[in-house]
């Protein structure tokens, strides 16, 4: 089985696959060839794509994504790896995901919310509810991303590997500005004990040389200590690690008492919403959020406070007691 996940660690590499994605595919493929007793993929078919994707659904009860996840995993074995390209392949039923609401706090929870949250991670929850970021997109930001004189963070290598451009909130400038230089004093220190670089994507460590110790590369939100790249073995300095902002994030809810099951990324639902609620055009929220279908976007209009459709209920307009 070695020989085979090496293979496929390789292409999924070639092709610019995130770690995140290169691990979550291997683990698929091994689940798969361990639910058929080791059998080599070449010589399965259908048949045994169908019954695990089954097994999957009926016995381990996974949600919709995470069924289409594994069969994703499958399709990119057969067809990047294996190179097989069998008619059944675009037969396999993929799941249907159920349409959930997403869970939007009000302003005043909002501010609740951020008000417990401490050091780096209140900067970064009003960076998030502010801009409209991921969460991952948010710690991912590296110096040369923020434009202080146009307020503009472009967002690099976004979901669907696509850069956009969002506003920088006049109300964390001053706070932005103060942890970039904090983590250009904790640069510096790396740089005079010989450490320094970090993480670039694709092939630009090898276009240019000397790039990944500059300091327009590195991360804004350094973590506090260097680890291993899993890929190459380097020893680096990563961004922070993104589980930090979640517990933060589940203790100011906690502290605040609010009834909802709020994560970071709720604080992107809540920018859109409030957006849409302050009037501004759908569109122009769409390329903000970096949404490729309007479709998307237009999720939000069903949480507005005002309702979807602005429709106002007759027990309401009418006054009936």
């Amino acid at each position: 089985m070695s020989v085979l996940l090496n293979q496929i660690r390789d292409r999924l590499r070639t092709l610019h696959y995130s770690l995140r994605t290169e691990q979550a595919y291997l683990d698929w493929i091994k689940r798969f060839i361990r639910h058929h007793q080791l059998r080599h993929p070449q010589e399965m078919g259908q048949g045994e794509i169908e019954a695990f994707l089954t097994h999957l659904a009926v016995a381990r009860q996974v949600s919709a994504s995470t069924q289409n996840q594994a069969k994703s995993a499958l399709l990119f074995l057969y067809r990047e790896v294996l190179q097989i390209d069998l008619p059944w392949l675009k037969d396999v039923v993929s799941a249907k995901a159920s349409q959930r609401l997403p869970v939007v706090l009000t302003p005043k929870e909002v501010q609740q919310i951020l008000a417990e949250l401490d050091g780096v991670w209140s900067l970064l929850g009003r960076l998030l509810y502010g801009t409209g970021l991921r969460l991952l997109e948010g710690l991912r930001l590296r110096v040369k991303d923020v434009d202080f004189s146009q307020h503009e963070i472009v967002v690099r290598s976004g979901k669907g590997n696509k850069d956009r451009v969002t506003m920088l909130p006049a109300n964390i400038i001053a706070a932005l500005q103060a942890q970039i230089a904090d983590a250009k004093a904790l640069h510096d220190a790396d740089l005079a004990q010989g450490w320094g670089e970090v993480y670039l994507p694709f092939a630009l460590a090898q276009k240019y040389p000397n790039a990944n110790r500059e300091w327009a590369w590195q991360y804004i939100f350094p973590s506090a200590q260097r680890s291993v790249d899993p890929r190459s073995g380097l020893i680096r300095r990563h961004h922070l690690d993104e589980k930090g902002m979640q517990r933060a994030m589940k203790q100011s809810l906690h502290a605040t008492h609010i009834p909802k099951l709020a994560t970071p990324h709720t604080l992107r639902h809540s920018f859109a919403t409030h957006l849409l609620e302050a009037g501004y055009d759908i569109r122009t929220v769409q390329e903000l959020l970096g949404h490729s279908d309007v479709r998307t976007t237009m999720i939000y209009t069903h949480v507005l406070n005002r309702g979807g459709l602005g429709v106002q209920s007759p027990l309401d307009r009418y006054g009936v007691a």
